[in-house]
């Protein structure tokens, strides 16, 4: 995934110009922020308020719940997966910007020098202080962002009929009845066998 995202974003900044880099370059670096905020929302959301959202039928919490159910799961897939992806894209973009900088002017090494380090420097403040500010509005809000998130997700349920996180405490009850399951069979098979 990371390969492709970055691929497409190599070849996107070699046919456009500096200023749609830039752009692309904050988008990659405002969805590692927005994911991170997700991760982190939703291992601070609590249950109870989400259950009875969903027993009320409100749109998108059912899968709101099902996510801070399984929240070491999505916070690892957007935190490490998805943070990790975007830094290393938004890396690529970065010195493939400094080098169109330094382009124009003739290739010197104290000219890529100053490019490289303002422009590392820049994605830096960004991610940084855009992962600060959504932690603290992750902590403060959390429900109210999984719910956001859990709208998403139903209409993406809806529009392709997938479900996209299971409930694992409905896979826990399949699991559950197993057993039973097994202990009627052993009863009728130690009947065959006597």
């Amino acid at each position: 995934m990371a390969i492709s995202v970055s691929f497409v974003s190599k070849i996107l900044l070699g046919r456009v110009g500096l200023i749609l880099g830039l752009f692309v370059l904050l988008l990659i670096v405002g969805i590692g922020v927005i994911f991170d905020v997700i991760g982190t929302a939703v291992t601070a959301a609590k249950e109870r308020p989400l259950n009875a959202m969903a027993s009320k039928k409100v749109y998108g919490a059912k899968q709101a719940l099902r996510m801070t159910r399984s929240a070491d799961r999505v916070a690892s897939f957007c935190n490490d997966i998805i943070g990790d992806m975007t830094g290393t894209v938004s890396g690529a973009i970065g010195a493939a910007i400094a080098l169109e900088l330094v382009m124009p002017a003739g290739r010197s090494p104290a000219g890529e020098t100053v490019a490289s380090t303002v422009i590392v420097g820049f994605i830096a403040a960004l991610t940084v202080g855009g992962k600060a500010w959504g932690k603290n509005v992750a902590i403060s809000e959390p429900e109210q962002i999984i719910l956001a998130v859990g709208k998403v997700l139903a209409w993406l349920e809806g529009s392709t009929g997938l479900v996209i996180l299971p409930d694992p405490k409905a896979s826990n009850r399949k699991k559950n009845l197993c057993p039973a399951k097994k202990y009627a069979e052993g009863d009728s098979n130690s009947g065959k066998t006597s």
